[in-house]
């Protein structure tokens, strides 16, 4: 990229973990920009009380995770595949960002990720309601909004399942991300159910990540696994059909930057979870404008609805939207939005998005610097 860069230029810190691939990315991106090496300051010291920020920083929050000892600080367990524990580290996790956005604020320092934004994007429920009550399509679901029943167990999702008609559906920890312990549910009537998941149980009851998607064929495991996950909180929606690609299921993780759509991967899987991480795959793009385009829709509708999803959170400068498209290619649907959703290496902006050439963290420091008004960053020729 080329660049005009005056002497106010932004002095950026992130926090996150030193070492982790996110943090590299995005100083590498500052770098690339011509700027002050990004400061890092790790997850650790925000949390044993010995983070610092300096008077006219620019500090992005950055993932927490893969760290065995942030982990075990935030859930309080030492196994890092646990599943169990997702209430804790939304506690601890928030009340960490809080602690971060009070001393940013103390040193005169600006941030780029609302704490408030960043608490309901780890609530699954609070989420999917911000996005209905903005008029964002999102799956109909019996766990969000004014007067949401609480979930206690399998009773609880199998009673919700027959009174709201869902045959099929979604359970999801409330603070889960990464589809972690993420089921997906069908039943065909009194005993007949199986589910879709990664969660694995070991021989003591416990809960453990896997990246190997698996079947549930009976009503017990299912309801094995509901029942150990619900005190931490669970979600319930509607699981769409969604469009297929070349045969696989396919969605698309589109990026959204200061309120525009920047940046778009289809994502293919022959599983319900279309999670990269999960054996899903990259699809082709242009082959889903051109299905978009076939059946009379609109892709920049599409990109519309994310940009309307990542409008809902003001107060953050760079959400991954999770787009669900019908089967047919013609209407969409928003599943979530990731706070930390932009670790898509080697993609760049899409055409007319303003960030053709960079890739979503180059995209970020190029809207700080645009925000600034005296600044410019273009993409390379």
């Amino acid at each position: 990229m080329s660049r005009s860069v005056n002497s106010a230029a932004p002095r950026f810190a992130v926090v996150g973990n030193p070492g982790n691939r996110r943090v590299g990315l995005f100083r590498e991106a500052v770098r690339a920009a011509g700027l002050s090496p990004a400061r890092v300051v790790s997850w650790l010291d925000v949390l044993n009380g010995a983070a610092v920020f300096l008077p006219g920083e620019t500090v992005r929050i950055d993932s927490p995770g893969e760290d065995a000892e942030v982990e075990r600080l935030l859930r309080g367990v030492e196994d890092p595949t646990r599943v169990e524990g997702s209430s804790r580290w939304y506690a601890q996790f928030t009340s960490a960002v809080r602690e971060v956005a009070r001393a940013v604020a103390g040193a005169g320092a600006v941030l780029l990720d609302g704490p408030d934004d960043i608490a309901v994007l780890f609530d699954k429920r609070l989420c999917h309601g911000v996005l209905a009550a903005a008029g964002v399509p999102v799956p109909a679901s019996p766990t969000s909004g004014p007067g949401a029943p609480p979930v206690r167990g399998w009773a609880d999702v199998r009673g919700l399942m027959a009174e709201r008609g869902m045959p099929r559906v979604f359970v999801k920890p409330a603070h889960g991300s990464s589809a972690s312990g993420v089921l997906a549910v069908e039943t065909a009537g009194p005993g007949r159910v199986r589910a879709t998941t990664s969660v694995e149980r070991d021989g003591a009851g416990r809960l453990h990540n896997s990246l190997r998607v698996r079947r549930l064929t009976t009503e017990g495991e299912v309801a094995a696994i509901v029942d150990a996950l619900a005190p931490d909180g669970l979600h319930v929606e509607r699981w769409l059909p969604k469009a297929s690609q070349r045969g696989r299921a396919a969605d698309l993780r589109v990026v959204v930057v200061d309120g525009r759509a920047t940046h778009a991967v289809v994502r293919t899987s022959r599983s319900p979870m279309t999670n990269l991480h999960l054996g899903g795959a990259r699809g082709d793009l242009d082959e889903a404008r051109a299905a978009v385009a076939a059946a009379g829709g609109s892709w920049r509708a599409a990109l519309a609805v994310c940009e309307r999803a990542g409008d809902a959170f003001p107060d953050t400068l760079c959400v991954g939207v999770d787009l669900l498209p019908s089967t047919g290619w013609r209407r969409f649907a928003v599943g979530e939005v990731n706070a930390f959703g932009d670790l898509l290496p080697r993609l760049t902006g899409l055409p007319g998005s303003g960030a053709e050439g960079l890739d979503t963290y180059a995209a970020q420091v190029a809207a700080v610097l645009n925000r600034a008004g005296n600044h410019r960053v273009d993409a390379a020729s």
